[in-house]
């Protein structure tokens, strides 16, 4: 089993909904902060929601009012909210455990990274 895996990404049109879902047992490690990431450039990726272990949750401007994350602890499982999406949001999606950087770190770097998911948003 991996610490932690994504699922939910696919291809949308713009103006739609997806909702990911990270689960694995390294969401049960309730200290860590918890972050969605997303690839930008190369291997580059920038933090797009988070929730502290005091459940204070952060979102990058672009995605702000429009992606909401969520945790479940009861089920070890963090959820990506992500509603009236743009083509710009198109991206690999990361769930990460214990990287406390809002904004840009190379990918799967430090911390606990899940595989990823691919997430299209058509026009």
């Amino acid at each position: 089993e991996f610490p932690l895996a994504e699922s939910g990404g696919g291809s949308v049109q713009a103006g739609g909904s997806l909702i990911l879902t990270c689960s694995g047992p390294e969401l049960a490690n309730t200290a860590r902060t918890k972050a969605w990431y997303r690839r930008v450039q190369g291997n580059e990726c920038r933090m797009v929601a988070s929730i502290a272990p005091g459940g204070n949750k952060d979102y990058s401007d672009s995605v702000k009012a429009r992606f909401f994350i969520q945790q479940d602890n009861a089920k070890n499982e963090l959820y990506l909210h992500m509603n009236s999406l743009k083509p710009e949001d198109t991206s690999v999606y990361y769930c990460a455990s214990g990287i406390v950087v809002t904004g840009t770190v190379t990918c799967r770097f430090g911390g606990v990274w899940g595989q990823g998911t691919q997430v299209t948003v058509s026009s």
